[in-house]
């Protein structure tokens, strides 16, 4: 989390900076290529495709080796000659693509398409040269393709790499239905590695920005708060100075008016703690009516059934803090804690009860959420409690105040 107001002046611009990113033709941002310089690549878009947030690592991509197990068979064999070229020429691509893999998901795009561009130079002088019928190749390269590039620069490269086996295959006799199936699969799987890898990265960008968006609504809040306390606070301690001199002043020659002026300065001084009060509880919750709703959806979303009841007059601005505040608690300890089925929300005037159906453990320890809250009733004279519910079993929270 940042901290203090001066953050947030420089946090609102960099969040801009999230959300617009600066990209290379390769797909990978700037700063991505500087943190993996530094060892610190991290999610998608900020050291590699796909990395991180459960995308695909570099580590799935080299077990796809195995489909060059028949050059390899065809070598041991004898089947190709001369074996020696077409030795050195396997035994490269293997190199190339493993260095396609590692540089493009190790935030070095430059190297890693230097790597690629001799990729697909080897494999097809291979399929022009010394082994024709190599076309099990042509997936691994188009794969090394997808996970190199990005955006138009990919299809392209795709389309050419197309054609390009077409007119190998077509000069080495293949028939055409070998020719369309090779062709189509081998720039589909070029495409879907391509488009899988620029998901999760987009995806990593979006969860990235989330949290830098989150740590800016804070620092602005924090911000926010520390204004409203200093307008609460200005005047009245600067009038609070002004009579406290007036105290000194009169302390030696008239006693009753520097007592009246020490009573207001007591008067303001309790005027201010209720303000400040008023302000933190309304820094805290957001009132009983808006804890209600949110109750609502989060027991909703637990899969627990949700009855609110509320009946009475409208409490007051104290009493609706400290009550949404209990709504909330007692929701919260429902849903971490209970494996409850159904829960009831009950409001009659300023008495609010929170039951459910669950496990009904918990005693009559409290904890630092039951514990404040306690407190806050006690503060308000009321009196909170909170246990197994009698009866058919559950748990009970129950808040009442005057």
């Amino acid at each position: 989390m940042s901290g203090g107001p001066a953050v947030s002046k420089r946090e609102g611009p960099r969040a801009r900076r999230v959300l617009r990113g600066r990209w290379t033709p390769w797909g990978h941002s700037r700063a991505a290529e500087r943190d993996a310089s530094r060892g610190t690549a991290g999610p998608p878009g900020r050291g590699g495709p796909g990395r991180g947030r459960g995308g695909p690592g570099q580590l799935a991509f080299y077990p796809w080796l195995l489909v060059a197990y028949p050059p390899l068979s065809d070598l041991v064999e004898g089947d190709v000659r001369p074996v020696l070229p077409a030795a050195l020429g396997l035994g490269a691509f293997a190199v190339l693509y493993v260095l396609c893999i590692r540089l493009s998901f190790t935030g070095r795009p430059r190297w890693a398409a230097v790597a690629l561009a001799g990729l697909l130079g080897v494999t097809f002088l291979l399929l022009a040269g010394v082994a024709q019928d190599w076309f099990f190749l042509a997936p691994l390269m188009t794969i090394a393709c997808g996970a190199v590039l990005r955006g138009r620069l990919v299809y392209l490269l795709l389309t050419v790499v197309a054609f390009a086996l077409v007119t190998v295959m077509w000069r080495a006799g293949a028939s055409w239905e070998s020719i369309s199936l090779t062709s189509w699969g081998t720039a589909i799987g070029g495409l879907v590695v391509s488009i899988v890898l620029r998901l999760f990265s987009v995806i990593g960008e979006l969860h990235d920005t989330r949290e830098e968006l989150a740590r800016v609504a804070v620092a602005e809040e924090r911000l926010r708060f520390s204004r409203d306390l200093h307008d609460l606070l200005g005047h009245t301690l600067s009038v609070m100075v002004v009579k406290a001199e007036a105290v000194r002043r009169l302390a030696s020659r008239d006693a009753g008016a520097a007592a009246s002026q020490a009573a207001d300065i007591e008067v303001l001084g309790r005027e201010a703690l209720h303000e400040v009060r008023a302000a933190v509880t309304g820094y805290r919750g957001r009132g009983l009516a808006a804890e209600l709703d949110t109750a609502r959806t989060v027991l909703a979303d637990a899969g627990v059934a949700a009855t609110v009841t509320v009946t009475g007059d409208t409490p007051t601005p104290e009493a609706d803090a400290l009550l949404g505040w209990a709504v909330r608690e007692g929701v919260t300890n429902v849903v971490r804690h209970s494996s409850a089925r159904t829960c009831s929300i009950s409001l009659r005037g300023t008495t609010l009860e929170v039951r459910d159906d669950g496990r009904g453990d918990g005693g009559t320890s409290f904890g630092n959420g039951l514990r404040g809250l306690s407190e806050r009733a006690a503060a308000l004279g009321g009196t909170l409690e909170a246990g197994p519910a009698p009866g058919a079993g559950g748990f009970l929270l129950k808040v009442t105040l005057p």
